[in-house]
């Protein structure tokens, strides 16, 4: 079986895949050689002796001296992977291999795979309490909702350092990002425009949340029994609060109903949306098809009625990619030594992202390319910013 990169036509063959794969793609890198007996009695016994005395003396001490103020964890529980779904902790080891090879490249942080055998809330957080020495972040990778949100959450008030689960934030991040930079193409203001939803999982809720933070005119909510609002029996705790804060409108239904008139649609739940639909939706519309590896709809069908966009693929123009938001959200945090993740960092790391875009904005590249060597520094520098400000560093 083969794959076949759409933009340059190079076939990845299974073959190929695996190969790489084989035997993991991370490794342990010594900083300080150990090339003769002096540098051995250094690097370990009996030098090493001295520096652990001083950390027993002064905890402090361990951030400068040790890698764990720097070392970042990948953390999973295997009950979301990609597209793939409650696969267990082993077969999501190498997605999180990926993340940790992707912290290096990018944002130039040590990372290690953590990848547990429970799904049970208690069990997770202390297992990373236990661990808490050993690491100085935790991007949490995977993790199912609504589970997810709990586990975010109190991991964040037991640690004291930086947390974020990245399926959340990192998409909500980079969304806003990609939908500042079509709304400067299109000379568009977000506090004008309605946007929908679909999927109230956790990158669904945490896009609504950030693009309220952000001034939206308008979010409506859909899940898989339609539009959430404050009148639908059986919500779960974290959709009622949503169904308060979203749906001015007043919508009820489905998507025939939300997308009618709507400035900006979100896909996120591996739906389809047929192209009737986005011929109802306002003009110059945008849409971010978002499901991997098929989008809710295929980029050239958008195009026929929408103005500009984006899927998750990097086969096609517009790519939403977590890779530009995490690396240098976890940079910044780890820079200005700071103790959680804010909602002020978030915003600043997405402003960051659409200003790198900012000087060569057109309707095919409203965010910059995943591969862009300036995104990372310069988040990490807004986000150490905000964290400054914020008072947590």
């Amino acid at each position: 079986m083969t794959a076949l990169n759409e933009r340059t036509g190079t076939p990845v063959t299974d073959e190929e895949i695996f190969a790489a794969h084989e035997g993991g793609k991370l490794g342990v890198a010594v900083t300080k050689p150990l090339a003769d007996p002096r540098s051995l009695s250094i690097a370990y016994t009996p030098g090493v002796a001295k520096v652990s005395r001083a950390i027993a003396e002064d905890r402090a001490m361990a951030d400068r001296y040790t890698w764990a103020s720097r070392l970042v964890v990948v953390v999973s529980d295997g009950t979301a992977v990609l597209g793939l779904g409650d696969i267990g902790a082993a077969a999501s080891l190498p997605v999180m291999e990926g993340k940790a090879a992707l912290f290096k490249t990018f944002g130039g942080l040590d990372s290690i795979p953590l990848v547990l055998d429970t799904t049970d809330v208690d069990e997770i957080v202390e297992t990373l309490v236990r661990l808490r020495p050993s690491f100085g972040a935790v991007n949490l990778e995977d993790v199912s909702a609504p589970r997810c949100f709990e586990l975010e959450q109190r991991l964040i008030e037991a640690l004291d350092c930086p947390v974020m689960h990245d399926d959340q934030h990192g998409t909500a991040i980079v969304l806003l990002a990609a939908l500042r930079g079509a709304n400067t193409v299109l000379a568009k203001d977000i506090a004008d425009q309605r946007v929908v939803i679909a999927g109230a999982g956790a990158a669904g809720v945490a896009c609504a949340k950030i693009l309220i933070a952000a001034g939206a005119g308008e979010v409506t909510l859909l899940d898989s029994r339609g539009i959430i609002h404050s009148g639908r029996e059986h919500l779960n705790p974290v959709k009622a609060e949503l169904a308060e804060v979203t749906n001015a409108s007043g919508l009820r239904g489905g998507p025939v109903e939300a997308l009618r008139g709507a400035d900006v649609f979100v896909g996120l739940s591996a739906g389809t949306l047929p192209e009737e639909l986005v011929a109802t939706m306002a003009d110059d519309s945008i849409v971010f098809a978002l499901s991997n590896p098929d989008p809710e709809i295929h980029p050239e069908v958008a195009a026929r009625h929408a103005a500009i966009v984006a899927t998750g693929r990097s086969d096609f123009p517009n790519q939403i990619n977590n890779v530009l938001a995490f690396p240098g959200i976890f940079r910044g945090a780890l820079d200005a030594g700071a103790r959680r993740i804010t909602e002020a960092m978030k915003l600043a790391a997405a402003d960051a992202i659409a200003a790198v875009a900012a000087d060569d904005l057109a309707p095919d590249k409203i965010v910059p390319s995943a591969l862009d060597p300036r995104v990372a520094p310069e988040v990490a520098a807004a986000v150490a910013r905000a964290a400054r400000v914020d008072g947590v560093a």
